[in-house]
């Protein structure tokens, strides 16, 4: 079995399943392996926390937020890029997420040009050829 090419293992947390299922098939497109979970608590049980070269996480979950999460991660000493994802605006937002450990911050809706920069730059990982297009 011929292993398919990717640039990285991304993990996405994201309460939404729509967000989930359409970042994981993007990502795929670009040549990245996704994982997703849909909560703080079960990405932060999974192997994935320590498998995966960046991770795209949703600020605004129920139970745990996305900060809460990124508090955890930094707190174990964990060195994973986060980038944060929210669709709500607040003024020093983004401030306070980087102040917390975040390596950058998504408004959502963004393009996949703002997704790609964002992995480029948290973590140096670059999309390579899709992953249908392997031989």
């Amino acid at each position: 079995m011929i292993e398919p090419y990717t640039s990285g293992r991304v993990a996405v947390v994201d309460d939404d399943r729509s967000v989930r299922r359409a970042l994981r098939r993007l990502l795929a497109t670009e040549g990245f392996e996704a994982v997703t979970h849909d909560g703080g608590p079960e990405f932060l049980a999974s192997p994935a926390l320590h498998e995966v070269d960046c991770l795209l996480l949703d600020v605004h979950m129920p139970g745990m937020s996305g900060l809460q999460v990124l508090a955890e991660i930094r707190e174990a000493s964990t060195k994973l890029p986060v980038v944060l994802m929210t669709a709500r605006y607040e003024a020093d937002f983004t401030t306070r997420a980087l102040a917390a450990g975040a390596s950058a911050m998504l408004r959502k809706p963004f393009s996949e040009e703002e997704l790609l920069e964002a992995l480029h730059q948290a973590a140096g990982l670059e999309a390579g050829p899709p992953l249908h297009l392997r031989r």
